[in-house]
């Protein structure tokens, strides 16, 4: 591997990592990356969600004091998240090859749609969770099946897993959205993590890429979880929003 394709994909990783500490869609960074550089599709969507996983992990750590007194509701949620996760890798293994091509720009176009319109989504979350107030100890009832499909989705591919989490746990929980933000970043972590686990066993995995870009997230994870709050939207948006685009038409024009 070329040393300049390697400082791509590490610099990939690190981006991600943060952004999905923050609020998810890394992998509009990561795996358009990996498509530049002929990675297989199917190949590079494996790596990228193993090598994402300690990017979660260590932004889920750095928020840890948000998710003082939410481990039961958290432990609750993790059993959506690791069965969606683990539904959505079989569906990636078990499809063909062409039908993952072809869903694809599918996938990569609805996670470019929800970075754009994620200002009104988190505007209209937040009135919605400061209209609920933040005492009430019952989740909505739906708020588990929503983590279940979304884990399904973070399993298979995974782009904007993070919005489609904050929309959720936004909605249905009545707290705060650091808090909810905090418990995302753990299901997100849980869906990768056991994804990656059947990935590993009987997946093509590209180990070199699953190095790259996880020594890049775990340092983006810690960045994002401490830093990553204070970055500009708007920035994160343009660059995500950018690389999709650009990644679509490459598929397109394949």
């Amino acid at each position: 591997m070329p040393v300049f394709e390697a400082v791509a994909i590490l610099l990939a990783g690190l981006a991600a990592g943060t952004i999905n500490a923050v609020v998810g869609s890394g992998t509009l960074i990561t795996f358009p990356t990996l498509l530049a550089f002929g990675v297989p599709p199917v190949t590079a969507n494996v790596s990228n969600t193993i090598g994402l996983v300690p990017g979660s992990v260590t932004g889920a750590i750095g928020y840890r004091r948000e998710l003082a007194g939410q481990l039961p509701r958290t432990l609750r949620l993790l059993t959506g998240s690791v069965l969606g996760g683990a539904v959505g890798a079989v569906l990636l293994l078990v499809l063909p090859a062409g039908a993952f091509e072809a869903i694809v720009p599918v996938l990569i176009l609805l996670g470019v749609v929800l970075v754009v319109f994620q200002p009104r989504l988190s505007r209209w979350v937040a009135d919605r969770a400061e209209r609920r107030g933040t005492s009430s100890e019952h989740d909505a009832w739906w708020v588990w099946p929503a983590v279940l499909l979304t884990g399904v989705y973070g399993g298979y591919f995974g782009a904007a897993q993070g919005v489609l989490l904050m929309a959720a746990l936004g909605i249905g929980i009545s707290q705060g959205l650091q808090r909810s933000n905090a418990v995302k970043n753990v299901l997100a972590a849980a869906t990768n993590g056991v994804a990656g686990v059947l990935f590993i066993i009987v997946a093509d995995v590209d180990w070199r890429v699953v190095g790259l870009i996880g020594g890049g997230s775990i340092v983006g994870g810690l960045l994002g979880s401490s830093v990553g709050r204070r970055l500009p939207p708007l920035a994160l948006r343009v660059v995500i929003v950018v690389v999709g685009v650009v990644a679509l038409t490459a598929f397109l024009l394949r």
